[in-house]
């Protein structure tokens, strides 16, 4: 073997190592880039089933139903929320086609649940059910929707009169609860940005490794 080919063996032999060195660097920043993002896949996979606790409350059921025609009256209202509900600052009120208020129980709280029962039967008419809530992480919830009772064997509830007053039902306000639903909001805040910030590393390193791979194939 001549001075010509043990240069182009060693040549040989030098380009195979460097392959085999550049696999094996290609091989380990690889396996680092995969251990950081399903670390941190792993990190918002744990977050995120916390995001509905940051989701405001809401009402998920109501008997009577809203836009419901009844054809006997109902004894109680019953609403279920999504959350459960602070019984201190629990307000459901009832009022009729003349905007009077129906006498009913002060309202029971069970978990998600609140009921008020009526005094007595309800007269034909539609009336108007207004609630209030605040549910146990502070989150303020108020709204109303209307049922009709349509019992052949009653008698119609009072229509307005020109003299009565058109002002509707509101219910009473109460000191605490602003305060709380400030609180809640910047709750909310805190944990989209929690959450927007992990996404926005996994992104990041997504972006790095990609560069970095493009970079070392290059070379």
């Amino acid at each position: 073997m001549d001075n010509t080919d043990r240069i182009r063996g060693l040549r040989h032999s030098s380009r195979l190592r460097r392959g085999w060195l550049d696999r094996r660097a290609d091989s380990g920043l690889t396996r680092t880039l995969t251990r950081t993002l399903l670390a941190l896949t792993a990190m918002l996979f744990v977050l995120v089933p916390g995001a509905p606790a940051w989701a405001h409350n809401a009402l998920a059921e109501a008997s009577p139903d809203k836009k419901a025609t009844l054809k006997q009256s109902p004894s109680e209202v019953k609403l279920r929320f999504l959350q459960k509900l602070d019984p201190e600052y629990t307000v459901i009120a009832v009022s009729d086609a003349a905007k009077q208020k129906v006498a009913t129980s002060d309202p029971k709280v069970d978990g998600a649940t609140s009921v008020v029962t009526f005094d007595g039967p309800l007269a034909n008419g539609v009336y108007t059910v207004a609630y209030q809530v605040v549910s146990t992480d502070g989150h303020t919830v108020k709204g109303s929707y209307e049922f009709t009772v349509a019992d052949p064997s009653a008698i119609a509830s009072p229509t307005p009169s020109p003299e009565a007053s058109t002002e509707p039902t509101t219910v009473a306000p109460t000191t605490s609860a602003p305060a709380v639903a400030e609180k809640s909001v910047e709750s909310d805040d805190s944990g989209s940005t929690v959450i927007g910030v992990i996404v926005g590393i996994v992104v990041a390193v997504a972006a790095v490794a990609g560069f970095l791979f493009v970079k070392r194939r290059k070379a």
